[in-house]
């Protein structure tokens, strides 16, 4: 691969490789120029650190830089405290439909928010509300400790804002480019993704774009499930349309032969891939050019390169989630009895964190 391609790779890696909307109905018959030319949108990934903005200059009055918003309407959806006034502060990435930064309210609360400006949609501005809607409105019905926690919605003018909980290490992707992470460490992280698909499958969704990028960590290392822009309602494994991350995406969803649908199965495959980015500090099939060659390896049911060097606990627990029969695949609570994602519990606080 010439070292021009490599850095377009590492560049579509590092900026939160973006999610693939495909047809239900084409499976890998389809052309290459077709799946290179396929939908792409950016999914929410955090900078290595969050950072405040100092909303007073000096002089002690108000940096111009930042934004009050305020007087704005009422949350579509309720939540735990109402944020009618606040601040905008720095930018902390990009979400499914907008950018997303950090606020602080008018007592004080910190937040993340979403910021959609519908006129940026146009003619899809309608398609685009009932998106947001759906994730909101499935947002707002989710309450775990594993997931990012919804704050409310409110509009002003032309822009909707979503607020979130703020979750200030950013993602997992960010972490591992600056450390490089035990298993152990690995492992404490694997455990509380399952306990939030566990819960998320429990409750009857499916996330459908899990990765590195999606998975915020707090100062404390709880980890939190986000971006839910592609999460749908999963009853009796009847999705069919694909979406996702091409690198993360199980083979039924991406050739529908595998299967007439799908359900939560795939989200396993896609914590597998996730595991093995972790600890690799690369994404799966990163070895390949374009994403559109990983979509027809996925789809052929070949798996991402799995390196000997791994514990003997982590490359099992990896084989398992990458079954291409999706039925072979154990579901998120039988996973937490893995000796995997048990063995994280070991690891003393005091012991140093190797840097890259």
């Amino acid at each position: 691969m010439k070292s021009s391609e490599r850095s377009d790779v590492m560049k579509h890696s590092n900026a939160d490789a973006a999610s693939f909307s495909g047809s239900s109905s084409e499976d890998l018959s389809v052309s290459n120029s077709s799946l290179r030319s396929a939908l792409m949108t950016r999914s929410l990934e955090f900078p290595d650190r969050t950072s405040f903005r100092n909303f007073r200059g000096e002089d002690g009055e108000m940096d111009d830089s930042s934004t009050t918003v305020s007087n704005i309407s009422s949350p579509i959806y309720s939540s735990e405290s109402v944020i009618t006034s606040w601040l905008k502060g720095d930018l902390l990435g990009r979400g499914s439909f907008g950018p997303v930064y950090e606020g602080i309210s008018g007592d004080g609360d910190f937040f993340a928010v979403k910021e959609v400006s519908l006129l940026e949609y146009g003619s899809q501005a309608q398609e685009c509300i009932q998106e947001l809607e759906r994730e909101i409105s499935l947002l707002s019905q989710l309450q775990h400790q594993n997931i990012v926690r919804y704050r409310g919605t409110a509009k002003d003018g032309s822009n909707l804002y979503i607020f979130l909980e703020l979750v200030t290490q950013g993602s997992l992707l960010k972490l591992y480019q600056r450390y490089q992470l035990p298993n152990s460490v690995v492992s404490t992280y694997t455990r509380q993704i399952l306990d939030g698909l566990k819960y998320l499958h429990g409750e009857g969704f499916i996330h459908r774009d899990i990765k590195c990028a999606n998975v915020l960590v707090d100062a404390s290392g709880a980890v939190k499930l986000a971006d839910f822009g592609l999460a749908k309602v999963s009853q009796l494994n009847n999705i069919k349309s694909c979406k996702g991350t091409p690198f993360w995406l199980a083979p039924e969803v991406i050739n529908p032969k595998r299967a007439n649908a799908y359900g939560s199965s795939a989200d396993i495959w896609s914590l597998g891939c996730t595991v093995l980015e972790m600890l690799t500090r690369q994404f799966p099939y990163s070895h390949l050019e374009y994403p559109y060659q990983a979509l027809l390896r996925i789809g052929r049911g070949e798996l991402p390169d799995i390196p000997d060097t791994l514990s003997l606990d982590a490359r099992d627990f990896i084989i398992k989630c990458l079954k291409v029969n999706p039925e072979e695949r154990p579901t998120a609570a039988e996973l937490l009895n893995h000796p995997f994602a048990s063995s994280g519990s070991s690891w003393k606080s005091g012991s140093p964190l190797a840097s890259p």
